[in-house]
């Protein structure tokens, strides 16, 4: 087989629990990391979001800014607009399933960009066979 008749993989979208994990070196940390070492990888503008509320509330502003900096440099591509479709997908996906705001439109990102959806948050569970997803070791 060619390499023009190959499909390419998908790309890989980031939420939060698997970017923190990727930051704070837990469990998971190294498939992150392949992760982010592919051209291709996304991150949705929520989970920069919840990353730096979440650092602020448990190690700081200073740190919060910091990581918020240190993840800016990193070559991915941040979705920054949030545009009808995804808006209509996130509200369809919070309706059918116990979802979060945030996690449904994250998830709605995902099925748009079709981009395998990498996290270790057990609430994206309720999505198995509706979003591709690679679940990285649960806490």
């Amino acid at each position: 087989m060619s390499a023009t008749s190959e499909t390419a993989p998908r790309p890989y979208l980031l939420d939060t629990s698997a970017l923190l994990s990727f930051i704070e070196d837990e469990a998971g940390a190294d498939v992150v990391e392949r992760a982010l070492e592919q051209p291709t990888t996304l991150l949705p503008w929520p989970v920069l979001l919840e990353a730096h509320y979440i650092t602020f509330r448990e190690k700081g502003e200073t740190e919060a800014y910091r990581r918020t900096a240190l993840v800016r440099q990193l070559a991915i591509e941040i979705l920054w607009g949030m545009d009808e479709s995804t808006l209509l997908t996130a509200a369809r996906l919070k309706a059918l399933h116990r979802l979060s705001l945030a996690d449904a439109i994250i998830a709605a990102f995902a099925l748009l960009n079709d981009a395998v959806l990498l996290h270790k948050d057990p609430e994206f569970d309720a999505l198995a066979g509706v979003v591709p997803m690679e679940a990285l070791p649960y806490k």
